[in-house]
């Protein structure tokens, strides 16, 4: 094991203007890359796609922990703290997971998944978001290059194998997101707030962006790393945009999108009534048993 290059780092490492901090409690900023190695905390990935998959280790034995029994799934490298000895792992992806509102979710919740995995394999940080890493390059840390090796998904669902996540956690994934999900999970719970909030703004474009926005800005306040200002409002701005521009519903009126929403909230309401007949019929089967 030895202490990663400059070169080798960058070229796993992918962002080209990337947020970076000396502290990150003083704020994070974006920066050229040269001005970013200089700093000792870097965006793993850039906005668009993740290729790094970060597990934060808050224990002493954080190195021992990212290499024990895992010949064949070693992280690229560990970045540890020499003060607490707690570090962060990093796995490197041969192909790298589109991260934008218009990615396709499969890939990303899949990728998320197996973050989770890697995390719960080493008994990570589960609040860590995944936006700053350590830098390798910097003196403040002591870093460890492990391999070369760039990984699939698939390669390391399968070593992970009994660490995976069951499909309930990617379900509450999409509800209280972290990680690799968070930008997207932001422009798909504010998406479907939007459908619901065109109601009160017929003919009146402006202030439905102007509620978007505030939504949008809301959620992104409840993550403990929050997305740039800028980043958020151009979030918003897309949605806004999509809708009065490409929906159907905003373009099919006030008639057509009220008709539409009583015909959805009768059939959930029938499918509803179903299920609660079922469960009636299972307690009186269950009580003469």
């Amino acid at each position: 094991m030895s202490a990663p290059t400059t070169e080798q780092w960058e070229q796993m490492w992918l962002p080209l203007w990337p947020l970076a901090s000396d502290e990150l409690r003083s704020g994070i900023y974006r920066m050229s890359r040269e001005s970013a190695l200089g700093l000792q905390y870097i965006e793993a990935n850039p906005q668009a796609v993740s290729n790094l998959l970060v597990v934060d280790i808050d224990h002493p034995d954080a190195l021992l922990r990212s290499v024990e029994q895992r010949r064949d799934w070693l992280p690229n490298a560990v970045v540890e703290n020499p003060e607490n000895g707690h570090a962060h792992a990093v796995w490197a992806l041969a192909e790298p997971v589109t991260r934008t509102e218009y990615a396709r979710r499969k890939p990303l919740a899949y990728a998320a998944a197996v973050t989770e995995g890697l995390r719960r394999s080493v008994e990570g940080d589960a609040a860590y978001s995944g936006l700053m890493t350590k830098n390798p390059t910097h003196d403040a840390w002591a870093a460890w290059w492990m391999t070369d090796h760039l990984y699939s998904l698939n390669e390391l669902e399968h070593f992970l194998d009994r660490f995976m996540p069951p499909e309930s956690w990617r379900r509450t994934r999409r509800k209280k997101p972290v990680g690799l999900g968070r930008n997207c999970s932001i422009f798909e719970t504010a998406r479907t707030w939007a459908y619901r909030e065109i109601r009160h703004h017929w003919g009146d474009p402006a202030g439905l962006a102007m509620a978007i926005d505030l939504e949008v800005h809301r959620l992104n306040g409840e993550f403990a790393e929050p997305l740039p200002v800028n980043e958020a409002s151009q979030i918003a701005a897309s949605i806004h945009r999509w809708i009065v521009t490409e929906s159907r519903m905003w373009r099919d009126g006030p008639v057509v999108y009220e008709a539409t929403f009583s015909t959805i909230q009768s059939a959930r309401g029938k499918k509803s009534g179903a299920a609660r007949s079922r469960a009636g019929r299972n307690r009186i089967m269950e009580a003469l048993k």
